[in-house]
């Protein structure tokens, strides 16, 4: 959801406060580039070439976590930057792309100059920051007239995969005490009927979506629960707090969901779509 929804304004400090003390976790990071972003990974190729990025082009990597964006921008010939709130995320992305310059910041208030940049890629850092629609303005600013941004988000529960699997469980199955504070939905940016007009609103046109097909590979059919409860924030802080009984059951229930939609194995791939939604700054 935006940070206005049902004509309420949503008070998102103790999501913003959630996102930064997960993210800020070392283990959490790591968890997440070791293992979760074996599927973010496949949607690199898609957001580099989304965001125009060629030899020479000056990028900006928005919420860059471990630097897998950045490392694809540098691959093509560019000059990279990237920003991200999280230290833990940073020291990762110093370590896997020395060519590129990484700063600690926000991506709603990046401190860079209007028009300084050739294209700006985020993947899947919509869904982390409580003002979605203030970070496209603030792409918009930094970039020049004809400069391009992409981003990344991770598909709904309305498309099969992890995401649904493991929420749906979590759903049927998690103790209702814990909860998540009100923020961005998880998926939201994931429509075109959402994305399109943020991005209009912001002052860009030409707006397109693909969907990636990425997925893990695994033989283990409970990894999506796994990696979701050691590698991300709303999934952790939703996963992590659970009674024993009820992270059995829904891990249980997430294996089930696997082993009916993709076979008895010994080896499973688990579709995690991604879309990847790109535009023009006008």
């Amino acid at each position: 959801m935006d940070a206005i929804r049902e004509g309420r304004l949503m008070d998102t400090r103790d999501f913003a406060t959630l996102e930064k003390r997960e993210w800020d976790r070392a283990d959490v990071a790591q968890a997440y580039a070791r293992d979760f972003a074996r599927a973010a990974d496949m949607v690199v190729p898609r957001l580099v070439a989304g965001a125009g990025a060629v030899a020479g082009a000056k990028m900006l990597d928005l919420c860059c976590g471990h630097g897998n964006v950045s490392a694809g921008l540098v691959a093509a010939g560019a000059e990279v930057t990237g920003l991200d709130f999280s230290p833990a995320m940073l020291e990762l992305a110093r370590a896997a792309v020395p060519d590129a310059l990484f700063h600690e910041g926000d991506a709603m208030a990046p401190d860079f100059a209007d028009g300084s940049f050739d294209g700006v890629t985020i993947g899947f850092g919509m869904p982390h920051v409580p003002d979605p629609p203030r970070v496209l303005h603030e792409a918009r600013r930094v970039l020049r007239r004809g400069g391009r941004v992409a981003f990344s988000v991770w598909c709904g529960p309305e498309v099969e995969g992890a995401f649904g699997y493991v929420f749906g469980a979590i759903a049927r199955h998690g103790d209702p005490s814990v909860q998540l504070p009100p923020g961005p939905g998880a998926n939201d940016y994931a429509d075109p009927a959402r994305a399109f007009p943020a991005l209009e609103a912001a002052g860009f046109s030409g707006c397109t979506c693909e969907i990636v097909a990425s997925s893990w590979v695994t033989r283990d059919p409970g990894t999506p629960f796994d990696y979701f409860r050691e590698g991300t924030a709303r999934g952790g802080a939703l996963l992590r707090p659970q009674p024993e009984a009820q992270r059995a059951a829904i891990r249980a229930d997430v294996v089930a969901q696997v082993l009916a939609h993709h076979g008895n194995g010994p080896e499973w791939i688990v579709p995690i779509p991604a879309a990847v939604i790109s535009a023009v700054a006008t």
